[in-house]
């Protein structure tokens, strides 16, 4: 058995660990301040598997219960004043009040355990009322969908570009999750719309993401660091949107945005958010 060291922070530290279990690893843990160890059984894969994932380092290991050690790292986890994340192999019951949550750590991003998702869960508690029409755009795992649900939204449609993340997220969030974006969307559509993406393809898609929110709607947008709060807040401001609320958790920021007068789109009654 060896393991190999990885560098690894930020919003695709999900994604590699997801990867990492995809390739046949025999367990990781997380490491501080920012990292991976992943251990694999084959010592034959060493090189290719050190090459694929560019690791630091690699080292022998032991033969020790790997996958038990690495489910450790992983404790139930209280989000909001709602939410209680609780991995797929605990039992615990969420505490009087709050929705129990199962997350799978070895899937897709969005397991709640980073700071963005937990912003956006968190949001999600103060901007989403019963009856609202829901969009999540990146859905990763369907967490923030499946999140909207709990809350007591009318209709919940989530998206990704990827279609492996597609089909877990369709096993949490259910069957309205579709691949593709939020070009695919009915403009006016959405009464609350998260997008917990990558700053570049918020700025990338702010003028979509403008037009499918309602006129009274509300975008939550995160996936980027504090300090990249004014590139996006340009691009939004750009296309129609205005700032309602910014909040930080960590370096990791949320922007709240409604649409200005000028902005969005007029109102649709269609239940369906594509055709």
């Amino acid at each position: 058995m060896f393991s190999i060291e990885l560098q690894c922070d930020g919003p695709h530290k999900d994604l590699l660990i997801a990867e990492l279990w995809e390739a046949g690893s025999a367990g990781i843990v997380e490491l501080e301040p920012g990292g991976l160890r992943a251990f694999f059984e084959d010592d034959s894969a060493r090189p290719v598997l050190a090459d694929r994932f560019r690791a630091a380092s690699w080292r022998q290991e032991e033969q020790r219960d790997w996958v038990a050690e690495s489910r450790t790292g992983f404790e139930p986890l209280a989000v909001g004043q709602r939410f209680f994340l609780v991995p797929e192999w605990r039992a615990d019951p969420a505490p009087d009040g709050r929705f129990r949550i199962q997350v799978n750590p070895g899937m897709a991003f969005g397991t709640g355990r980073h700071e963005t998702t937990q912003l956006c869960l968190e949001a999600l508690e103060t901007y989403l009322r019963p009856g609202t029409r829901m969009l999540d755009v990146g859905t990763g795992c369907g967490i923030l969908a499946h999140a909207a649900v709990l809350l007591g939204a009318r209709a919940v449609y989530a998206c990704d570009i990827d279609p492996e993340a597609v089909t877990i997220a369709r096993g949490m969030a259910g069957r309205n999750v579709f691949t593709g974006s939020v070009d695919a969307v009915r403009s006016g559509w959405a009464d609350l719309m998260a997008a917990n993406i990558s700053p570049e393809a918020i700025v990338a898609l702010a003028p979509e993401l403008l037009r499918a929110l309602a006129p009274h709607g509300v975008l939550l947008v995160s996936g980027f660091e504090c300090q990249e709060i004014v590139a996006v807040e340009a691009a939004i401001s750009r296309h129609g949107g205005a700032i309602l609320e910014a909040r930080d958790k960590g370096a990791w920021a949320l922007l709240a945005v409604g649409v200005t007068l000028d902005g969005g789109a007029g109102h649709v009654d269609e239940q369906k958010a594509v055709s």
